[in-house]
């Protein structure tokens, strides 16, 4: 068995300038650049828990709360919440920060299901993740429903 790797191990925070090529014609962020962003952030910090190659097996429904504008800057808090084994759910919450005031708006939350793959392309046991603070808990038991929920979605009815 694998040794467990707290979540500290591998959460990461990427920060990205929000550029005229990101934007669509009102000055907004296009949708899709947001979840490339987090589609990327997600798979680096599998990654890093893995130490594998890892691919993305699911994203979870993604709601944008707040728009994100020309010239902000987009902060994703990436971290595991949970792992079953050869897969982990990364959460990611995703701010938009206005350079100019300091002020942070919660733009989306998403949870991405990545597996980790072997040399051969078959999935491999990853570590146990261990959550240590009471958030990192309340996360994992959270990660463990949503991954019972995403099982009875792609079971046949």
């Amino acid at each position: 068995m694998i040794e467990g790797k707290p979540v500290s191990q591998s959460s990461a925070e990427f920060n990205h300038l929000v550029l005229p090529p990101d934007t669509n014609w009102i000055g907004t962020i296009f949708g899709g650049r947001i979840m490339e962003w987090t589609d990327i952030a997600g798979s680096i910090v599998a990654s890093r828990h893995a130490r594998q190659v890892v691919v993305t097996a699911a994203m979870d429904e993604l709601q944008f709360l707040n728009p994100v504008k020309l010239g902000d800057i987009v902060i994703l808090k990436t971290s595991v919440n949970f792992t079953h084994n050869t897969s982990m759910e990364i959460g990611v919450r995703i701010e938009a920060e206005n350079p100019l005031t300091g002020d942070r708006t919660h733009t989306a939350s998403a949870y991405l299901t990545f597996v980790a793959l072997n040399a051969d392309g078959k999935p491999t046991e990853v570590a146990p993740i261990l959550p240590e603070t009471s958030e990192e808990k309340r996360r994992f038991e959270e990660g463990r429903k949503r991954r019972e929920e995403r099982i009875k979605r792609r079971t046949p009815r």
